[in-house]
């Protein structure tokens, strides 16, 4: 599997000598990515509960958040050949032609190491403040995807699309994107949908995250879920490739004694010792379809300690190749 690592983008970690050294550091290391991922506003009374904190609101890291492509776009400019990533971009907070046009500049001045990530989010407050409907979420992102398509792969043709919620006159648009047919595009959520979506405009694959106590029974299932559907639609299971978020946890220590991870046979929990972590790596990897790991440190304890956060990932590396 390829190994990425998740930028410091959020709360004090969030500076650029950080960013700096964490692309550079994850270059020299011989990562094969990083990421950075969406988040609009810190509602102060959430109309939609966050489920990882008890009282329903974000963790206040998040209220002071780097713009992802913004971000990437820099990171491009202080390194050389790592891939760059979003896991995810809320797409439907943007119009395609706006987004697309970003993500194809940033390959283009990047030289074709884009890898776009798209969700659809799930704040209310966010689709508020973005002036978009909350209900039909789903059809305008089917809808989404096919004009963002269309927007990179017209080279020659112009480009025109009248839909329900999105209509480009005809129009020539650019830049293209430098890779070919298009920049690759993983789509995130655990919905069947999503799953349909990936297949009936064909995405490259999904993008998983194993955050909100999922098990590696959860994400087997999923898989089995967007093979069958793919079958279905007479299409190779296999054209269709995964992308895994984690959130390795607290104890990172080279110990195999006194054991910590509590994990069944069928749970994932990412928390404990390298060994016990690297453990849950190598099941993840045994899936067989499984490209690419990111490891996400936002909020672990020890997020502000870039050197640390390579030095994990890097022994985390050795269970994912």
């Amino acid at each position: 599997m390829k190994v990425g690592i998740t930028l410091p983008q959020i709360g004090q970690q969030a500076t650029k000598e950080n960013v700096i050294h964490m692309a550079r550091e994850a270059e020299k290391e011989g990562f094969d990515s990083v990421w950075t991922f969406d988040r609009m506003l810190w509602p102060l009374n959430p109309q939609t509960p966050y489920r990882g904190t008890s009282d329903g609101r974000l963790p206040v890291d998040m209220q002071n958040v780097f713009d992802p492509i913004g971000l990437l776009t820099f990171v491009a400019a202080n390194t050389n050949k790592i891939a760059l990533g979003t896991s995810v971009i809320d797409m439907l907070f943007h119009t395609p032609v706006i987004l697309g046009r970003r993500f194809a500049t940033l390959d283009v001045l990047s030289e074709g190491r884009v890898i776009c990530g798209l969700g659809i989010g799930w704040s209310e407050d966010e689709y508020q403040a973005s002036n978009i409907p909350f209900n039909k979420r789903g059809k305008r992102a089917d809808e989404f995807v096919q004009v963002l398509k269309k927007i990179w792969t017209d080279d020659d043709d112009v480009v025109e699309f009248k839909g329900e919620f999105y209509s480009i006159p005809s129009s020539k648009i650019g830049p293209k994107p430098i890779q070919k047919p298009h920049i690759p595009i993983y789509l995130g959520g655990y919905d069947p949908k999503a799953f349909s979506r990936i297949i009936n405009y064909d995405a490259n694959g999904w993008l998983a995250s194993m955050s909100g106590g999922r098990s590696l029974q959860d994400l087997e299932n999923s898989i089995s879920e967007l093979k069958d559907r793919a079958t279905k639609a007479n299409r190779n299971p296999n054209d269709f490739r995964i992308i895994i978020l984690t959130y390795p946890g607290r104890e990172f220590n080279q110990s195999d004694s006194k054991s910590s991870n509590s994990s069944s046979s069928t749970g994932l929990s990412f928390t404990g010792t390298i060994d016990e972590i690297g453990n849950d790596i190598q099941r993840i990897k045994e899936l067989g379809i499984v490209d690419h790991i990111i490891f996400s440190y936002n909020f672990s304890a020890g997020a502000g300690n870039i050197d640390k956060m390579i030095a994990i990932t890097k022994q985390f590396s050795k269970f994912a190749r």
